[in-house]
């Protein structure tokens, strides 16, 4: 459901007792897998909800950073309003935007 972005399915998932923030085999929390595959909706019923959105995976990758990687620019902002770290995380959101040449998105870390 987090993967395929089915905001309205997972809401009622975590209202009936799905953790908020559970994880698969590689640490990868609900939040992460809607934030990398760019469902804002998603991640912002999780956001709403609790979820812890620093939480990193197995490899040091906040769902932030992920956002940053894959270019979904309004992820990061409902993340970023949800109060995720810009630099939480290896590489955090800030090394991620930095590597790939992201100005908009190092100022917008700036100015929070």
């Amino acid at each position: 459901m987090a993967r395929n972005g089915d905001a309205e399915a997972l809401a009622s998932y975590v209202d009936a007792g799905v953790p908020v923030n559970l994880t698969n085999d590689q640490g990868h929390t609900l939040v992460m897998l809607a934030a990398y595959h760019g469902h804002a909706p998603a991640v912002r019923v999780l956001a709403d909800r609790g979820a812890d959105l620093d939480r990193a995976n197995d490899r040091g990758q906040t769902p932030l950073a992920g956002a940053v990687f894959k270019s979904e620019d309004e992820v990061v902002r409902v993340l970023l309003a949800g109060g995720a770290n810009p630099e939480a995380g290896t590489p955090s959101a800030v090394d991620t935007a930095r590597m790939f040449g992201k100005a908009d998105l190092l100022e917008l870390f700036a100015a929070r």
